[in-house]
């Protein structure tokens, strides 16, 4: 069995939002997609399904961000959140999401991509906080890391200000 990554669509919203209410402790991040899409905030939503019976087997959002460099905006986007159903970990889907995402958002001129999250899962594909650090935002630490695309257009040490959607004020 494989499976095909695709944009998210109007007929996958009741199983993503399953998907991550059953992913997390807590329901911030189906919360939060939900925020994301009525603020005009998700920029690019992917989802991972199984070919043959067509069953979601993971989820990637990809959420509007507010940064400015030399008083000039930036295109950047935040990566929140990443889900994977239990019968598909530790396969691949995980890493086929977040790589679409970031070809994906390559192509569209993004710049930028933040994540909050965990630094040896993340720093695989290339996100490092070095890239965040010099970064105003009231996520900053060793878990906020970014990623230049653009090859590398954006270079490490550059200083500027970072803000996320508002959805993510919300979250606990």
């Amino acid at each position: 069995m494989g499976i095909a990554i695709r944009p998210a669509g109007a007929p996958d919203v009741a199983a993503i939002d399953a998907l991550l209410r059953t992913s997390f402790p807590a329901p911030d991040d189906a919360d939060l997609v939900r925020r994301l899409c009525v603020d005009g905030d998700m920029v690019l939503m992917l989802v991972a399904v199984e070919e043959e019976s067509g069953a979601l087997a993971g989820a990637i959002a990809f959420s509007r961000m507010q940064v400015v460099v030399h008083d000039k905006p930036v295109p950047a986007v935040a990566l929140a959140p990443l889900a994977v159903a239990p019968a598909w970990r530790r396969q691949g889907v995980a890493e086929a999401l977040v790589q679409a995402g970031l070809e994906a958002l390559e192509t569209a001129g993004v710049v930028l991509c933040f994540v909050l999250g965990e630094p040896d899962y993340y720093e695989r594909f290339g996100f490092h906080a070095d890239y965040a650090r010099n970064f105003a935002s009231p996520y900053a630490g060793d878990y906020l890391m970014a990623m230049p695309l653009q090859g590398g257009l954006m270079p490490c040490g550059v200083r500027g200000a970072a803000e996320h959607a508002g959805a993510f004020a919300a979250l606990g």
